[in-house]
Order: C-alpha cells, then sequence, then structure tokens
C-alpha cells in the first residue's frame, strides 16, 4: 500500500529575499517521515494573493495534504487566510471561537485586543481550528489544506497538533554507506543495484573533504527486510 502523500507551501516574500532562512521545511519533512506520510513537492510563493491561490489549487489536487506557513498574522501583508478561503471556494469572517480564543488571551496578558489582532481570528467558514499553544492565535484545517503560522517554534507546535489527527502508513527508513570514491566511479554499479531493488529509493550524495571526493550512498524504504537485503548488497560492493 502507498504512502499518503504530501506538499508544502511556503509563504511569504522575506523568504524569497533571503532576509529569512526557511527551516519549517526541513522539521515537517521530519515529522511526515516518523508517521509515513511522503512529502513530494515544496514551493516557496510571494505575499501575492493570485499565486497563493494557483498554487493551493495545484497542490491540493495533486496531494492528500497541503502545509502551509507563513502569512496568517495580524498585519496587512498576511493574506494567507483570505487566499485560502479563496482557492477551497469558502466565504471567510472572524470566527467566534477564535475571538473567544484570543480576547482571552489578550485579558491575560493586559493587552487591547485591538483591531490588528482580531485579524487573526478570520477563519474559512467550515474549517476546523488548529491549536497554537505558543502565543493562542490558532491555524486552521480547511478540506486538505493544513494552515499554519510561518514562527517556527509556533509551526512546530501546530504540526504536533495536527500530525495525531492524520493517518500515515509504514515510516520511512534509510540506511547509508560512505564510500570514499567519486560518483563517476560508482554510478554503473551502483544503479544497477537499484535496478534489483525497485521498491526502494536509492540515492548517491557527494562530498568534498580534505580535497578527496567521496560518495554517501542512502537507502530507503518501507520495509526494513529489504532495506537490509539492499545493504548487504551494497556492502559487497563498495564495503
Amino acid at each position: 500500500m502507498t504512502n499518503p502523500t504530501a506538499a508544502m507551501l511556503v509563504i511569504g516574500d522575506e523568504i524569497l529575499s533571503g532576509r529569512t532562512r526557511d527551516s519549517n521545511m526541513h522539521y515537517l519533512a521530519g515529522e511526515l517521515t516518523r508517521i509515513g506520510i511522503t512529502l513530494c513537492e515544496v514551493r516557496v510563493v510571494a505575499d501575492v494573493q493570485d499565486d497563493i491561490v494557483a498554487a493551493l489549487q495545484a497542490l491540493s489536487a495533486r496531494y492528500a495534504h497541503v502545509f502551509t506557513s507563513g502569512g496568517i498574522g495580524p498585519t496587512h501583508d498576511d493574506i494567507t487566510a483570505d487566499a485560502v478561503a479563496l482557492a477551497m471556494g469558502a466565504t471567510i469572517g472572524h470566527r467566534a471561537d477564535a475571538m473567544a480564543l484570543l480576547q482571552a488571551h489578550y485579558d491575560r496578558a493586559g493587552l487591547p485586543f485591538n483591531e490588528a489582532r482580531q485579524r487573526m481570528a478570520r477563519i474559512p467558514d467550515g474549517a476546523a481550528l488548529i491549536d497554537n499553544p505558543v502565543s493562542t492565535a490558532p491555524g486552521f484545517t480547511l478540506g486538505n489544506v493544513h494552515v499554519m503560522a510561518g514562527v517556527p517554534n509556533i509551526f512546530q507546535a501546530m504540526v504536533a497538533s495536527v500530525l495525531p489527527k492524520l493517518t500515515g502508513g509504514p515510516p520511512l527508513l534509510s540506511q547509508s554507506l560512505r564510500v570514499d570514491r567519486g560518483e563517476g566511479e560508482i554510478a554503473t554499479p551502483f544503479g544497477a543495484l537499484a535496478s534489483q531493488f525497485p521498491d526502494l529509493s536509492m540515492g548517491s550524495y557527494p562530498f568534498l573533504q580534505n580535497g578527496a571526493h567521496g560518495t554517501n550512498l542512502v537507502i530507503r524504504g518501507t520495509d526494513p527486510g529489504r532495506v537490509a537485503e539492499a545493504m548487504v548488497a551494497l556492502n559487497r560492493l563498495f564495503g
């Protein structure tokens, strides 16, 4: 049985400008691998509504799950919620449950629940809230799209809220072998080995260390027996 698939949409001018380094993709990939959901594609788009909508519609039609990060804060350029609503054909407005959560949060903090902060309670109709134990402002799930904050510690907390509700498959296992030879030397036998195990994924990742070329050979799969069998064959070739 093939594992469920997923895509990620990273939203924000600050990522594309190089001002901010994205770490959420790396975190999400590891967590999805752990529960047996295959991350197949990642896109990065600017804070442009039409571009977000187009990307969401394409990704949500192709993959079982889409995870977004960024653009759900209180400022004018936080347009992700509106774009998701438009992409999924939903109306959007201030949700009573989200308003209550945020009102209580700002009351505890002794801060005004002003118009800007109320923007974070705008949730598409039919969406389920995603818990945010870090700063309260919720994300949401609409259809197969999971909308989360871009701030890494909040993103991670929201991922922890979402993943237990998803059905995955067998975890993806990986083993590797370091070979102190360049890819050009090992490509042919390594390719032949890969053809013997079409159910596994095999990749080569070159490096240069102290002026010498080497390659890390990685075998991935969900069947531990097959991965082990392939590793035995790999070690016979290059070990």
